[in-house]
């Protein structure tokens, strides 16, 4: 079933979430519905909050993008369709001593808006399958950036939160726009 994308204006947004602490039905539900609205709305990540959910849970795949980055999956390197889409259940996430690179990233609760933001470029992060299995996945280039995009989510950080202000001043007149028509949109559903 597809989800319904909380755009920029909403509150979950900020809200960091719950840690996820039952691995059943439900949660596999909610992984196979987060998988299809990425994929209908072409993303590579979806975090909880982007569909109304304050929970620690994100789902990402790259397997249709160019791979450009290098990775490891509990020490070994599967091909990336062996494991992809991820479900990520209370992931943490280490920086691996790296240079921070500067790209343009974009997000799904911020349609047709772009900006520079700054990360890390290698990272390890620890997470539980939908069944409760631990892992380890390192990664850097776009795996590692999506990764820490969607664990940002999980945090109530956005993507325009880790902007630089000039980066940010040149966005400013689509992103107010975007909270003030979501604003509109909540006021007359009631939320």
């Amino acid at each position: 079933m597809l989800l319904q994308i909380v755009q920029y204006g909403d509150k979950v947004l900020h809200q960091a979430g719950e840690p996820i602490t039952e691995f059943d039905e439900e949660l596999r539900t909610l992984f196979q519905d987060m998988v299809d609205t990425m994929y209908e709305a072409e993303g590579i990540g979806l975090a909880a909050q982007q569909v109304g959910l304050a929970k620690q849970f994100c789902v990402v795949d790259l397997t249709g993008c160019d791979p450009d980055f290098e990775y490891t999956l509990d020490g070994g390197k599967p091909p990336l369709d062996l494991f992809m889409p991820i479900g990520m259940c209370n992931p943490k996430v280490e920086i691996i001593k790296s240079e921070p690179l500067v790209y343009e990233e974009g997000c799904l609760s911020f349609p047709n808006i772009r900006g520079d933001v700054e990360r890390i470029e290698s990272i390890r992060c620890e997470y539980q399958d939908i069944e409760g299995n631990p892992h380890v996945i390192e990664a850097d280039g776009l795996l590692g950036r999506c990764i820490q995009h969607e664990v940002d989510h999980l945090n109530g950080i956005l993507f325009t939160d880790r902007m630089k202000k000039k980066v940010l001043k040149k966005i400013q007149l689509p992103v107010n726009a975007l909270k003030a028509k979501t604003l509109q949109r909540l006021k007359r559903r009631g939320a």
